[in-house]
């Protein structure tokens, strides 16, 4: 079996202010703090996921 692709994602950018989906989808992304870092499966959910909150987010590692 090949190991799964995985992103490391960092969150660069405030919810404050943002409109409540944006918000929602940082908390789904497990990012609701700036700074905090977390690595998550490469599925077409979560890079959608990430686009939403693109200005918010950045990719550590591909």
């Amino acid at each position: 079996m090949a190991a799964k692709k995985t992103l490391k994602v960092r969150q660069t950018g405030s919810a404050i202010r943002r409109p409540k989906d944006q918000h929602q989808t940082l908390v789904g992304l497990g990012l609701n703090k700036v700074g905090r870092e977390r690595v998550l499966e490469d599925t077409p959910a979560i890079r959608g996921m990430i686009r939403k909150v693109s200005h918010m987010v950045e990719i550590v590692e591909d």
